[in-house]
């Protein structure tokens, strides 16, 4: 499976900067509103440093990590959800997201343009955000909603969709996101995309000072909460784009920090999504594959092929620090760390997996 995350913001927040800076990518990023006026993608591996471990244990040809996919989409404006701006046909290119990233400015520039030529104020931006993707949904549903009740009469079984429909849309005109609701039935509107059902995770963009400034960021945490939110700046990651690993982390260091904007995003994304990763290794290749936790052995083997699924025998499993310590496959072997895991076993992120499977099944 892919990772894909959506990156919105208001105009000049720093979107487009991040988005390069996340990507390795030189899109246009202007100081002006819609600077982004084509939706842009960037695939981006997840950094794992096991990976090139086990391609030097195997003697491995070739490393494929998993990756997670990046969509940057033009600066969203108060009403765009009624066409302002560059309007609702890009609320459309994150429908198919995963997740999305709501990056908001936090730090004064005067050089730097602001959309609306008012005052930096975080909390009235991330309104502005989420009151256009409530629109957006309101939308969806009331698109929706006359076919599901017409439906609904023809067909009794139907009438729980049509109710659920008209529940979720009296929620969303009360101001509330669907992703506040307690739960949430996604077998029922799965095909409808809703923009806020989605996790969203919050991006601030201070300054050098706002990367270590606890009290700025205790402040800014409590206005997303519980949501997650990471603290980043652009012009840090810009300054790291393309730099060797080793200066990158002394030049993050200087300014007290741990990890780059695109690791922090990529972990808080899997913990949001509660996903994790398991490797296969042998001599041909390396690979990393993303799945949910709890997902058992026979559905990872589903991300390779589906006939892996479907024809699952049994899961050669090795822990990723048993095989180092072992030095080799074989000698892991000899040790007993490597274990045979049925239809019932559940994946651990530190997998090293063969999978068996009959293709006939």
């Amino acid at each position: 499976m892919s990772l894909s995350i959506g990156i919105v913001g208001l105009p000049n927040v720093g979107k487009s900067t991040t988005f390069n800076a996340l990507t390795n990518n030189d899109i246009l990023a202007a100081n002006y509103p819609f600077a982004t006026i084509e939706p842009n993608t960037g695939i981006v591996p997840v950094p794992d440093e096991r990976l090139q471990v086990l391609t030097n244990l195997y003697h491995a040809q070739k490393i494929i990590p998993a990756t997670v996919t990046f969509v940057d989409i033009a600066g969203l404006v108060a009403g765009a959800s009624k066409g302002e701006g560059l309007g609702n046909k890009f609320l459309a290119n994150i429908r198919q997201c995963d997740a999305i990233v709501h990056v908001v400015r936090a730090f004064e520039n005067d050089d730097i343009v602001r959309h609306d030529e008012a005052p930096i104020d975080p909390k009235n931006d991330i309104d502005i955000i989420n009151t256009e993707l409530i629109l957006a949904d309101i939308q969806t549903i009331e698109q929706r909603l006359p076919r599901a009740q017409k439906e609904a009469k023809a067909n009794p079984k139907l009438r729980a969709t049509a109710d659920y429909l008209q529940h979720l849309l009296a929620q969303l005109q009360s101001g509330t996101p669907l992703s506040a609701l307690p739960e949430l039935n996604t077998e029922l509107i799965h095909d409808l995309h809703l923009l806020t059902a989605k996790p969203v995770i919050y991006a601030f963009n201070v300054d050098e000072a706002g990367l270590t400034d606890a009290d700025l960021q205790t402040k800014l945490t409590a206005l997303v909460a519980p949501s997650k939110a990471l603290f980043l700046s652009a012009k840090l990651e810009e300054e790291l784009k393309g730099l060797p690993p080793e200066d990158a982390a002394e030049l993050l260091e200087s300014y007290g920090v741990k990890e780059t904007g695109l690791l922090q995003l990529i972990h808080a994304a899997y913990d949001t999504l509660g996903l994790q990763s398991y490797l296969t290794a042998g001599e041909k290749e390396v690979r990393a594959w993303t799945i949910h936790q709890g997902w058992t052995a026979p559905q990872a083997a589903g991300v390779i092929h589906s006939d892996f699924e479907r024809g699952f025998i049994a899961a050669q499993v090795i822990d990723y620090d048993d095989l180092i310590k072992a030095g080799s496959e074989a000698k892991a072997r000899e040790a007993g760390k490597i274990r045979t895991e049925g239809k019932a076993y559940v994946m651990q992120p530190g997998d090293v997996v063969e999978f068996r499977f009959n293709v006939s099944k």
